[in-house]
């Protein structure tokens, strides 16, 4: 047994563990992850990685892991860029709301992000640190499945080179906010699946006329309930539909119950991007 203790004590340095919970996500053909099929479980993205909990900011490794414990998490992440072009994870503009810092995060460098402290959402410091997208990408493999929120301010061709780089394709999607740019992502990375907007099926032609494949699409339907033909058309071609909760209707929830996230998946939602995402997953069965 003398040779176990050095061994435990070298593992818990690196952070090696015996096993994975149960609950982490590890994917090997993510297009085929998320596909629809009928039948499949719904699944819950944390927008902007859960910060709504106490002690657990936006946009933070630590957060992530706290819901990645809990239940199988898509997480919705934010990337923004310092004034020397390092990729970190941010989700508005500026440091004041979610971090000790001040001022906007494009004026400032890596190094001063590095000196500031992560603030949950009700102001509260913690000893948290701002990651950057290399980072997250690194902690995530095995753990769960990114959604990339990027910004205006950051190049969509860094965001990819950045997934390449990690080896991230089978747990990393792009959102995108344009025809424009998912035909981007796609020419830069034909096997990256890509999260993009389709309220409407004319939405939809406008993709796939641009070249967008059915099966590298994941759709966002809005922030509020798709019309059923619209949650049927999708299906039929296997995009799966990613209802945002986050906003009104996680109001609802609050003032309703809970079970009215099972009534969007019944209408037809395959994936709820909420700010509640265990109170979400515990009342559609996925928390563990």
């Amino acid at each position: 047994m003398k040779f176990l203790k050095p061994f435990l004590i070298i593992a818990f340095a690196l952070g090696i563990t015996a096993c994975s919970p149960r609950t982490y996500v590890h994917v090997n053909n993510l297009a085929e992850y998320l596909r629809y099929q009928p039948g499949k479980k719904p699944q819950i993205s944390a927008h902007r990685g859960g910060g709504d909990y106490n002690g657990y900011p936006e946009n933070c490794i630590e957060s992530f892991a706290f819901l990645a414990r809990k239940m199988p998490i898509v997480i919705e992440t934010d990337i923004a860029m310092t004034r020397d072009s390092v990729l970190l994870m941010m989700h508005d503009d500026t440091y004041e709301r979610t971090t000790t810092g001040t001022g906007r995060v494009s004026d400032q460098t890596w190094e001063y992000a590095q000196t500031l402290h992560l603030e949950d959402n009700r102001g509260n410091r913690t000893r948290y640190r701002i990651p950057t997208l290399d980072e997250v990408l690194k902690w995530g493999r095995g753990k769960v499945i990114y959604t990339l929120d990027v910004k205006r301010s950051v190049p969509l061709h860094w965001v990819v080179e950045a997934v390449q780089r990690a080896g991230a394709a089978n747990y990393a999607v792009i959102i995108t906010y344009s025809v424009q740019q998912a035909e981007l992502v796609h020419r830069l990375d034909p096997s990256l699946m890509i999260s993009v907007t389709i309220r409407t099926m004319e939405e939809y032609q406008r993709l796939h006329e641009a070249g967008v494949p059915d099966n590298r699409m994941v759709a966002f339907v809005g922030t509020r309930e798709a019309p059923a033909e619209l949650y049927d058309f999708l299906h039929k071609k296997g995009i799966m539909c990613i209802l945002g909760t986050l906003g009104n209707l996680d109001k609802m929830a609050i003032a309703r119950g809970d079970e009215v996230y099972v009534k969007f998946v019944e209408n037809g939602a395959d994936i709820l991007s909420t700010d509640r995402p265990i109170e979400a997953g515990r009342v559609l069965g996925l928390v563990k």
